[in-house]
């Protein structure tokens, strides 16, 4: 996640926000949250944590673990899914689930520009 935080424009320590669930960042235009749900017991506690006002604002969403919190969440744009090929390696794949996920998925195949 760190390196995909890199290319979206966030610069400075990126931590990880397992102990704290989410981590803000601020950029010019844009707000993004980073969730890691992996301490999650129970789906509810997404609910409790007041984490649905959150998804509801605009701004990007990146969730680490969802399936923890999977039938609170709302349908996600875009699944990004990272598995090891190696030890070096990773295998990435994309999957969208609304419009908004197909234009991205448009979007990352064209370089942003239809041809």
């Amino acid at each position: 996640m760190r390196h995909l935080l890199q290319a979206l424009g966030v610069t400075g320590r990126i931590k990880s926000p397992t102990y704290a669930v989410v981590e803000p960042y601020e950029l010019p235009g844009r707000d993004i949250w980073h969730f890691d749900f992996y301490r999650f017991a129970d789906p509810r506690e997404w609910e409790d944590a007041g984490f649905r006002d959150i998804f509801a604002s605009p701004g990007l969403k990146l969730a680490e673990w969802p399936e923890k919190a999977a039938s609170m969440l709302p349908t996600p744009d875009l699944d990004i899914a990272l598995q090891a090929t190696s030890e070096s390696a990773r295998a990435v794949t994309l999957t969208a689930h609304t419009a908004v996920g197909r234009a991205l998925l448009v979007a990352a195949q064209y370089g942003g520009t239809r041809r």
